[in-house]
């Protein structure tokens, strides 16, 4: 090319011409790729929760999944998602999933918490107000969340959209679906039921129907998958052991159903009944199904996370989801679906301490209410009026004064126990409540946060404890049980981390593997249909899910 120029120039000057030459392509830059059209809006948001999926459990076992899984694994993939504060319980969880705030601005800093003026501890999805409610039975309500979810606010900004939850948990299906919720259901007892005062629809009714006759007909135990052998170990713990259950269905039974992935199955079969039946994703007007899928965390709860039975679990709940999705797709509706977690959780200490976890423990008694109030109480030589003088503790980072209390009292009782909980070496860390409120609404790497900082993020000075107190990592609280041999609620990632899938057919996926936060969920899926709000609405950031040169953001 170079010699071609050089004798074409020569010629010119030899004819005394001026010449110009013409350009060459392959020298000049390329023009600018064209900005991808935006796709047109989902018909369909699918937020899915799954209780009690940590990210540990999805890196274990996302190389088994051939169903639902699988097709969100082709998608946009974030396996490091947070739950970023200390509460990680199933409440504050799924009250951050559809908010886009932490539990600091939702208020829901525990499932359950103190109320000195009725002297009871009070639910997460209770209206205490009403006279019906109690502690055993509460009336279901939307009350104490202080924070719209994105149903609401698409409702909001046009009240032809429709918001719809359900799931096995009341509080999953509240906090997902929030204040204006055109149908919300749960599991309670023998069937699916929803708010006090509306009608169980015929979808409901229906799935009650098909529900209670595989109950009342019983069904075989679930096969072992091949992948789960290594697994299926008996553990002992006290008098019983963990590891080898198969889910054995014994017909009537309707209490061990709620506990099984049959649950998980009811819940996503009611999920499609609802979208038939208000023809969800039908028009030009995008609406939102929430689906929280309990049996994870029941599993988690009564038989850990490593052992035979959680293996099960999750190759059902893969089936589940497939038949979910299949589902949807027969119906020819454009959705986008998004999975992720309330929060992780740990396994049994008993199982830990055999698998390279020797510091795995339960939690001394020394560190429950009772015990802690009878101590201070003899510190200080402070009593309550009734009833014990701590409330809370335990299994909750969050410790409550009874009330009744002087200001001498409470600073009294304050800095004795803050004394004996530093002591203690099953103690991380423990705080008063002036200090936390004290500390900046965390931001950043949700990975590089102190111990202050996850603290503050679950922190509502008129709803959490007057003391928090932050376990070690394998500490796990309660007294075994077989019905309740694990849990979650601590501070440490293995509660913390959740996985974060969004799918949509046609969408270019990719993995990315950077700290996100459930918060981020929220604003993204406002970013794909459009919605926008106020600055300052959401703790989050909106996340360009699609691996093309498409922002879905619309930056």
């Amino acid at each position: 090319m170079r010699a071609a120029r050089t004798a074409f120039a020569s010629l010119a000057s030899a004819l005394a011409l001026t010449v110009a030459l013409p350009s060459v392509a392959q020298d000049a830059p390329p023009p600018p790729a064209a900005t991808p059209a935006p796709a047109p809006k989902p018909r369909l948001i699918l937020a899915i929760s799954i209780d009690q999926f940590s990210a540990d459990l999805f890196a274990q076992y996302r190389e088994h999944f051939t169903g639902g899984f699988a097709r969100l694994l082709t998608g946009a993939v974030f396996p490091q998602g947070f739950q970023s504060h200390a509460a990680t319980e199933t409440c504050p969880g799924h009250s951050t999933l559809l908010t886009g705030v932490h539990p600091s601005r939702t208020g829901i800093i525990a499932n359950n918490w103190y109320d000195a003026k009725l002297g009871r501890e009070v639910y997460c999805a209770e209206n205490e107000r009403d006279p019906k409610s109690t502690a055993k039975e509460p009336v279901v309500s939307d009350w104490h969340l202080k924070a719209p979810t994105l149903g609401d606010l698409m409702k909001r900004a046009n009240p032809a959209a429709l918001n719809v939850a359900v799931s096995a948990k009341d509080r999953a299906a509240v906090m997902m679906s929030g204040h204006d919720a055109d149908a919300a259901y749960w599991w309670l007892g023998k069937g699916f039921t929803t708010y006090q005062g509306r009608q169980v629809s015929a979808a409901a009714q229906a799935q009650n129907v098909v529900t209670d006759k595989l109950i009342d007909a019983g069904a075989p135990a679930f096969a072992l998958p091949q992948w789960c052998e290594k697994l299926d170990r008996a553990v002992p713990i006290k008098d019983f052991t963990i590891g080898t259950y198969r889910f054995p269905q014994k017909a009537g039974d309707y209490k061990s159903f709620g506990r099984t992935p049959r649950i998980d199955a009811a819940t996503g079969e009611l999920a499609v009944r609802l979208v038939d039946e208000m023809a969800l994703g039908k028009d030009d007007v995008t609406d939102v199904l929430s689906v929280s899928f309990s049996a994870t965390d029941y599993v988690g709860h009564a038989y850990g996370t490593e052992g035979a039975e959680m293996c099960i679990q999750l190759a059902q709940l893969d089936q589940t989801l497939g038949r979910l999705f299949a589902e949807l797709d027969k119906r020819g509706i454009d959705y986008l679906a998004v999975l992720s977690a309330d929060h992780g959780g740990v396994d049994a200490p008993e199982r830990l301490k055999l698998q390279g976890f020797a510091d795995a423990q339960r939690i001394d008694p020394a560190l429950t209410a009772e015990q802690l109030s009878a101590a201070v109480s003899k510190d200080t030589r402070v009593t309550a009026e009734s009833g014990q003088l701590l409330n809370g503790a335990g299994a909750s980072g969050d410790i409550w004064f009874a009330p009744g209390l002087t200001s001498a009292q409470r600073k009294k009782v304050t800095a004795a126990l803050l004394k004996r909980l530093s002591a203690h070496p099953q103690i991380a860390a423990a705080y008063d409540a002036k200090t936390i409120a004290q500390v900046p609404v965390p931001q950043g790497n949700p990975q590089d946060w102190t111990m202050e900082q996850r603290v503050r993020a679950s922190f509502d000075p008129e709803r959490s404890g007057q003391v928090l107190m932050m376990t070690k990592r394998g500490v796990v609280p309660g007294d075994p049980t077989p019905s309740y041999t694990a849990t979650h609620g601590s501070p440490w990632d293995y509660d913390r981390r959740v996985p974060m899938l969004f799918w949509r057919r046609g969408m270019v996926g990719f993995e990315q593997p950077i700290p996100v936060e459930t918060i981020d969920i929220a604003p993204t899926l406002a970013g794909v249909i459009g919605l926008t709000e106020p600055a300052g609405t959401w703790d989050g950031r909106c996340l360009d899910i699609d691996g093309s040169g498409a922002d879905t953001c619309g930056r």
